[in-house]
């Protein structure tokens, strides 16, 4: 019985013949990104911008009524509430914004989170409010800043290890990979105006990882077919490359999207903004490991005999060897 198989062996897909088109396009939406970010920038979280959060218990329910209790909240004018279960179904944490001021005014946080426990209280009978919690804006912009500073320092000891491991340019190919990774995922989060918080930099680490993960399996069979085919031009010597690497690729790339696209419809809303954006990124990461990552090499001047006088040094020490001769 034979195995069901999504990529075909021995692929022949010219996926240099695309290069431009695709890279071209990928500037663009790029530009794009970086536009949004800077015409509507992020909708930060309480994280980022401060807050206050309330924790409240319903005593006689099972489940908390959170559809109810946003509306509840809503209709005070402090804006849009962020619900999240945690602990037990019964259990919410009611997470609002500073209101504007209250960080020269406290009494204008303090009001308002007396305003929204009295309407809790009012509107839900079995309601027991646990505890109030603030984040001031001072910290909540330094979380952001290490967050952000998180990224930035992965990115580049991601670049440090790929030099040391292959070549320089591997290296840059890697992380303007990585970037555009970033960039777009990010710029989906600013199109959309989806919350943008401590979970969504855990998501970015996470696709820094897995993307760089797919990008390590890519380039080493490029360097080890650079070593076996030292005279085949570097065009087709990158094309067999990444069609070699073509069936692991798809499959780890699709095994994990079929679980997050899983978490998306099924997952609850804690964790809609984190899965949301690892598939995208996991989208993203994989085009760019098959489309972008192996034309940069050819950019930045790599060429097939890039290793040989690594390869050639070995080959000279087993002739040597089977000669009879002593190893230097």
């Amino acid at each position: 019985m034979k195995l069901l198989k999504l990529i075909p062996d021995h692929t022949n897909i010219h996926f240099l013949r695309w290069q431009w088109p695709f890279f071209i396009s990928n500037l663009l939406a790029m530009a794009a990104s970086i536009v949004l970010l800077f015409t509507f920038g992020l909708n930060l979280g309480v994280d980022f911008v401060g807050g206050q959060m309330i924790r409240v218990t319903f005593e006689q329910s099972a489940t908390a009524p959170v559809a109810k209790l946003r509306d509840s909240v809503d209709s005070l004018g402090f804006g849009e509430p962020v619900i999240q279960t945690f602990g037990k179904p019964n259990e919410v944490s009611v997470r609002m914004k500073l209101p504007e001021g209250a960080e020269d005014n406290p009494k204008l946080a303090d009001g308002m989170a007396r305003k929204i426990t009295e309407k809790v209280r009012q509107d839900f009978a079995d309601a027991r409010v646990d505890g109030v919690d603030s984040v001031s804006g001072k910290v909540s912009g330094e979380l952001f800043h290490t967050g952000m500073l998180a990224l930035g320092l992965a990115m580049v000891f991601i670049s440090i290890y790929i030099w040391i491991r292959f070549e320089w340019q591997f290296a840059v190919g890697a992380l303007f990979a990585l970037v555009q990774d970033i960039l777009l995922t990010v710029g989906m989060f600013s199109l959309t105006q989806m919350e943008f918080d401590l979970n969504i930099v855990a998501a970015l680490l996470t696709l820094l990882g897995y993307s760089l993960n797919d990008k390590i399996v890519v380039y080493d069979r490029i360097r080890e077919n650079m070593k076996k085919h030292r005279r085949m031009p570097m065009n087709e010597l990158l094309d067999l490359s990444v069609n070699e690497t073509l069936s692991r690729t798809i499959a780890t790339s699709l095994s994990v999207l079929i679980m997050l696209v899983s978490l998306l419809f099924l997952g609850p809303d804690v964790i809609f903004g984190f899965t949301a954006a690892i598939t995208l990124g996991i989208f993203i990461g994989t085009y760019s490991s098959i489309f972008m990552s192996a034309p940069i090499l050819i950019w930045l001047g790599v060429k097939s005999d890039t290793f040989v006088k690594q390869e050639s040094e070995i080959d000279r020490q087993d002739r040597l060897a089977r000669e009879g001769g002593a190893r230097p």
